[in-house]
């Protein structure tokens, strides 16, 4: 008892390892963001969302928006040429990569709307792309296909295997500008799911 009593009191207290890894954690963490993000002294887009992390230890690094994203693109002149909405958002600093996911909307200066679940959007390339269903609502017709890709003002853009094309009546076309409004996409026969519209965007 005497030698385990002195082995023990020489050794100290022993602790155990503190549960926190850095590389989990986000280095910054802000809520109810409106924020302009600027590259090389230009404006280039708006972020607002409700929680904004940022993981500077994962590989790759990221920022995270797991409760929804609003995004402004806007051109050398500071126009805004497209907005974009997502459930979820993930962007890769170091790529320069935006990973959006989850009733992807988004609307160009043209007034076309683009809804998908999955769109990527390369700063590098300048390209936006997906390999998933994508409905293109035109000023007189619906467009719909599986796969594509565009310029980043979404107004040239390829759709890799067409679906079908939906003549919409001109009293139904829609014209107001500035406002991404939510539809459901489905794959399921590559044909478009019943159009429900959403709350607009602000």
């Amino acid at each position: 008892m005497l030698l385990l009593f002195t082995s023990c009191s020489r050794g100290g207290k022993i602790f155990g390892e503190a549960v926190t890894e850095r590389d989990s954690l986000p280095v910054l963490a802000t809520y109810d963001v409106n924020t302009l993000i600027s590259d090389s002294g230009l404006i280039r887009y708006r972020i607002v969302a409700d929680e904004w992390l940022v993981f500077d230890r994962k590989k790759p690094s990221y920022w995270s928006f797991e409760k929804g994203v609003y995004l402004e693109k806007f051109d050398e002149n500071h126009v805004v040429d497209a907005d974009i909405k997502a459930d979820t958002a993930y962007y890769y600093d170091n790529d320069r990569l935006w990973e959006l996911r989850g009733n992807v909307a988004i609307k160009n200066l043209k007034g076309e709307r683009f809804n998908t679940e999955l769109l990527f959007w390369d700063e590098k390339t300048q390209k936006v792309y997906s390999d998933k269903f994508i409905r293109i609502e035109q000023l007189d017709k619906i467009v719909t296909g599986k796969g594509f890709e565009s310029n980043q003002s979404m107004t040239e853009y390829t759709i890799f295997r067409p679906g079908g094309v939906f003549y919409i009546e001109e009293s139904e076309a829609q014209t107001d500008s500035l406002s991404t409004e939510e539809v459901e996409v489905s794959e399921e026969g590559e044909k478009p799911a019943e159009v429900k519209l959403e709350e607009k965007l602000r």
